[in-house]
């Protein structure tokens, strides 16, 4: 009888070693319910726990080098040269009574003379298309000698530029407005727009060159 049990015993011991052997491969927790002690990779994926809950930057070395490069990165970013404040703005900063020399007077005038019932986009055009002149090789090299040319500016008599009043708000955004174009802070036109004239009026020079932009109510040519 002893011998029957202990061979039963044996049977069932080498059929549970063959059915773990033989049976194929199980899963983690297959049946009804995974054990409480298994965890699968999936589970992070979707717990949306912060990374370091998870272990994964446990003693890593902070990293000055890659701190850099994310520094080198947000300066190539950032533009060399910041937008001009708008006009309004510019004319406000730098309006004034004197000028700062002969040069400065002279443009200043012509904006006055010109553009004074301009808005400010057609009084800088004026300036720019003095100082395009002078830079163009067409006309004189001088800012004064280019608005006291003859037959080129109506406010001019005989060589001479009218004194401006001083005294009002005009002169002063006019002295701006040539200050503004002198130093660049701010261009409207190309500098091949030498010509303008006022709508009102058609020269027949006008139909010889090629129409840039209006502004206000002056057209501008180059």
């Amino acid at each position: 009888m002893q011998r029957s049990f202990r061979a039963a015993g044996l049977a069932a011991a080498a059929f549970g070693l063959a059915a773990l052997l033989w049976g194929g491969p199980l899963s983690a927790w297959q049946g009804d319910a995974p054990p409480a002690a298994v965890t699968s990779y999936l589970a992070h994926a979707t717990t949306g726990a912060d990374i370091t809950e998870l272990g994964l930057n446990d003693e890593t070395p902070a990293d000055p080098a890659g701190d850099d490069a994310r520094l080198a990165v947000h300066l190539s970013q950032v533009p060399d040269e910041l937008p001009a404040p708008p006009l309004p703005e510019l004319v406000e900063e730098h309006e004034g009574v004197e000028t700062a020399n002969a040069e400065q007077d002279c443009l200043a005038s012509a904006v006055y003379f010109e553009a004074q019932g301009e808005p400010l986009e057609g009084q800088l055009a004026v300036a720019e298309v003095v100082l395009n002149r002078t830079r163009s090789g067409l006309y004189p090299i001088t800012i004064c000698a280019v608005v006291t040319q003859p037959w080129q500016f109506s406010f001019v008599r005989r060589g001479v530029i009218p004194r401006a009043d001083r005294r009002t708000s005009a002169w002063r955004r006019a002295v701006a407005v040539a200050r503004i174009a002198q130093a660049g802070e701010l261009r409207l036109l190309p500098r091949d727009v030498l010509w303008y004239h006022a709508n009102y009026v058609a020269p027949g020079w006008g139909r010889r060159l090629e129409r840039n932009t209006q502004i206000g109510l002056h057209i501008f040519y180059s």
